[in-house]
């Protein structure tokens, strides 16, 4: 279609952009006039990031064709604050914590301006209807909710970011404090650049073409045909293209997964080749185009089939198992025994930023810039399929939106890299949504039977687990879950003899790596259910039940570790109890008056262990004062959970100083050390103990410097340092070095030993009501007691909490990801704004002393707990067991008593 010039005015200033008319009007904001704030998330007008307003009303700008905005008013986030009530949104949504990744941020901060542009103090169900068009895979939307009901409260005249905020806590007392994210008026004024934001003007594309079909053989024919007929294709990759190393995974003896494929295909994201060239030309090429034949071969499942790898001629990647006592003498000796066998499926991230990045050469080295949640394996696999030495490549991480695991695997990465070093020419690519859907990492699906037992008093005296975890084509992560799952599966509970194994096996299915809960989620529902049915057994509440057996300080876990501190799931149940006894006698009122629709009330523990499973897990962080002035270097990415704001306000209460007086490098594996990959719930416990230790060690040299004694104040002042009230003077610069690896000791052939140094601990509280008539759950509350050691950033743990119970309602009700079929996000259905109830959150301060002022991690246990409740009220509400999961409607139904 042949470009015209279409005339438009965008945030009060009249554009004309030069395109075809049927171009969507998020390309032409964001190529044609820059304005990356709108966010593409799917193109399908699913997601609501792109949200616009046009003529003050919101629309998806991606189902917007540029010919229907002629004329017309578009506002987008960067004119935003051009109004009173604007500004004050973006207020409320930093105050409020309700951008956590930012890249729904824009969406759902247009979405309300309609609302609040009519109702400048909306009801909650205004504001909810108002922003059910935007999805949030973080926030939970509880965060995002507040911000919309109480924006009015912070209009003012002031530039955004100098106001209302309060100053920042003085010195020495960040740490505890509600202050907004360092990285908040970035996400919320849609300046954030995350991956598919930005590259080089003279940037190639790539496009990777993948596997149609779970399993085949594949060849290539001519491909001189398809170059000549198509000018603007440059390059195509294949494998004989990989510089070094055709792998990548995340063991270092594991590197299974090719780049691209070498005669067959393991499941339908495998990359058989990429194309490279002008985006145009690619998009127009068809895969029935392409000279490449396929030979579909019967694909391996659960149930068996042909070795995938060489390696594994039985498919089983590796068996995790943890043996303490006999359990099954015990199980046979107790007054009290219950079984159950559940199956979980897919699940997918559903990240709202695809995969996006670019590559460049740099001379002989590589640069990276792209969407991660651990720069330094990023590095390592670069490295590896260039065949270069470690120091030649650079990962520049993007504003990263949304991860959950899933961002812990490369993905573009490698591709990228090859075809810049190859090309000499810069090269970007961004995934589809069906495409970043098919090809990613998934939450492993499991088969799981496990028994227990206990006495005729309640006392757990037994266990016994067994679990089949499907890890798809790949290893990926499945080792690292078939090592956790066994020392999670029987809860955080005494249980005198366990016997549990966890078994990884390949299929051809996509691969499952890691997604919040590394397998722990899955097991929680099955452990949970028998200690319902226990309590039952023995005549004892549930709640009462879980005191009862709950670990405290003193006691030893089936690893034979022995918790000496920070043990806080007593306190958890404790702070539930007068809840869990006033939503009961609720429920059992609504029940009393009959009818269809039965009310539930459960409950649901967990423990989680924070970094890696028995081996060393070190982070390293470094601040340094000098010309540049005062630099908080970290490594750590932030994908949401705040990480950035937490570790500096840990730093920044070592040195003395307010959080203010640093400027903040991030990511850049040239400027920061390693600080790990962001995973396992480990930044706050593992890189904030390293930024204590940092910030610590640079005053020691100011004070050193300065010949101040250890009670010395330090002031920062217009860029000076000033040490009791006198200007240092600085010959050189100074730094502070800090590097923390929590003390492990690797578990043995029965599984014993000390596989985390600390654990986090929560109970969680499910009110629902069941239709019986139709299979359908609505969840009227959640109550949340999470031991989380000490909370940094009370606002920052909520946020965490919350996005956790969110994803759980997704795992237990509505989220079942199907190869080949639910590739998009409205068959895939995560939680909307109208899905989650409201949330009470219970912080827990039982103190770590390992950790920075006590802290350990949220990430991971916010989400674990909540479907084992859910379940537990169903199983109130109406006495169904539930061992399919998610819980369908039509499973519900079929379950039913007839």
């Amino acid at each position: 279609m042949t470009a015209q010039a279409i005339l438009l005015t965008v945030n009060g200033t009249a554009q004309a952009v030069t395109a075809p008319p049927a171009t969507r009007l998020s390309t032409g904001l964001r190529d044609h006039l820059g304005l990356t704030g709108t966010k593409v998330g799917c193109d399908a007008g699913d997601c609501g990031a792109c949200t616009v307003l046009l003529d003050g009303a919101q629309a998806c700008a991606c189902l917007v064709p540029l010919a229907q905005a002629t004329g017309r008013a578009v506002t987008t986030v960067e004119g935003l604050a051009a109004t009173p009530m604007g500004a004050a949104l973006q207020r409320a949504f930093l105050h409020h914590g309700a951008a956590q990744c930012g890249i729904c941020s824009p969406g759902m901060l247009m979405a309300a301006s309609e609302l609040l542009a009519a109702v400048p103090r909306p009801d909650e169900a205004q504001a909810m209807a108002a922003l059910g068009g935007v999805l949030c895979r973080c926030t939970g939307y509880r965060k995002i909710l507040e911000a919309v009901l109480e924006a009015h409260a912070f209009l003012g005249d002031a530039p955004l970011g100098n106001w209302p905020a309060p100053p920042p806590p003085a010195a020495g007392c960040a740490v505890g404090a509600r202050i907004p994210r360092a990285d908040g008026v970035a996400k919320v004024t849609g300046a954030d650049l995350f991956g598919a934001d930005t590259a080089p003007a003279d940037a190639l594309w790539l496009r990777a073409v993948r596997s149609p079909t779970p399993r085949a053989r594949f060849s290539f024919g001519d491909w001189a045909p398809v170059l000549a007929r198509h000018p603007g294709l440059v390059q195509v990759l294949t494998a004989a293209d990989v510089p070094g190393r055709n792998g990548f995974g995340i063991y270092p003896d594991i590197k299974d997964q090719p780049v691209f494929s070498t005669g067959e295909l393991r499941y339908r994201g495998d990359v058989v080749c990429a194309l490279v060239g002008d985006r145009a030309t690619l998009d127009a090429i068809h895969l029935d185009d392409l000279p490449i034949a396929f030979e579909n071969l019967p694909p391996v499942t659960l149930a068996g089939g042909d070795a995938l790898h060489d390696r594994w001629p039985d498919n089983l990647l590796t068996t995790g198992r943890v043996v303490s006592g006999d359990a099954e003498a015990a199980l046979a000796a107790s007054p009290h025994v219950a079984g159950i066998e559940i199956e979980t499926g897919f699940v997918e991230h559903a990240y709202i930023e695809p995969e996006a990045g670019w590559a460049q050469r740099v001379g002989d080295r590589m640069e990276v810039f792209a969407c991660t949640q651990a720069p330094w394996m990023d590095l390592e696999e670069v490295a590896g399929v260039l065949g270069i030495p470690h120091s030649d490549v650079r990962i520049i991480p993007s504003a990263c939106g949304g991860g959950f695991g899933g961002k812990l695997d490369v993905s573009i990465q490698p591709m990228l890299a090859i075809a810049a070093w190859l090309l000499r020419r810069p090269v970007r690519a961004v995934l589809p949504r069906s495409e970043s859907m098919a090809s990613s990492t998934k939450r492993h699906p499991a088969r799981i039977t496990a028994r227990a037992g206990c006495d005729a008093a309640g006392r757990l005296t037994g266990f016994a687990f067994e679990g089949a975890f499907d890890t798809g084509a790949y290893a990926s992560w499945g080792p690292t879950v078939a090592g956790r799952v066994p020392v999670h599966c029987m809860g955080p509970y005494r249980v005198p003899a366990v016997a549990a194994r966890a078994r990884a096996i390949f299929t051809n299915n996509p691969p499952s790596g890691a997604f919040r809960g590394f397998g722990v989620p899955q097991a929680a529902i099955a452990q949970e259910a028998l200690w319902d049915r226990l309590a039952d057994a023995a005549g004892l509440d549930r709640l009462e039940f879980r005191v009862l057996n709950a670990l405290r300080a003193g006691d030893a876990t089936a690893t034979g570790q022995v918790l000496e501190h920070s043990v806080g799931l007593v306190a958890c149940l404790e702070a539930l109890r007068p809840r869990w006894l006033a939503l009961r006698e609720a429920a059992a009122a609504a029940n009393a008056r009959g009818g269809p629709r039965r009310h539930g009330v459960g409950i649901a523990c967990m423990w989680y262990g924070i970094g890696n499973t028995g081996m060393s897990n070190p982070s390293t962080m470094r601040v340094t004062l000098g010309p540049e002035g005062l630099v908080f270097h970290n490594g750590a990415v932030d994908i949401g959970q705040g990480s950035t704001t937490v570790l500096l306000q840990i730093a920044a209460d070592a040195l003395g100083l307010p959080v203010d007086a640093f400027r903040l490098v991030l990511g850049d594996t040239d400027l920061t050390a390693d600080a790990g990959k962001t995973s396992a719930s480990r930044q706050t416990f593992v890189s904030g103990r390293a930024a204590q230790s940092a910030g610590a060690a640079l005053r020691d040299a100011i004070l050193l410097r300065a010949n101040a004694g250890p009670e010395a104040r330090l002031d920062w002042r217009g860029g000076t340092l000033l040490v009791d009230g006198r200007p240092l003077a600085l010959d050189a610069p100074l730094e502070g070095i800090g590097r923390f690896d929590p003390p492990t000791v690797p578990l043995d052939a029965d599984g014993q030993g000390i596989p985390y140094a600390t654990y986090g601990f929560a109970a969680q509280i499910a009110a629902l009501l069941v239709d019986t008539e139709l299979g359908t759950v609505r969840l009227q509350r959640i109550v949340a007691a999470h031991d989380v050691g000490r909370a940094i950033n009370p606002t920052l743990v909520e946020g965490q909490i919350h996005g956790g119970i969110a994803q759980g309602i997704g795992l237990a009700l509505t989220e079942e990801y199907l190869p080949g079929r639910t590739e998009n996000l409205h068959d895939y259905l995560i939680p909307t704004i109208g899905d989650v109830p409201a949330i009470e959150c219970i912080l827990v301060e039982d103190r770590e002393p390992l950790g920075p002022h006590g802290a350990k991690g949220i990430g991971e246990p916010a989400l674990v707990p909540t479907a084992p409740a859910i379940f537990s009220a169903i199983r109130d509400a109406t006495g169904i067991e539930v061992t399919r999961i998610p819980a369908l409607p039509h499973r519900l139904l079929e379950a039913m008593p007839r």
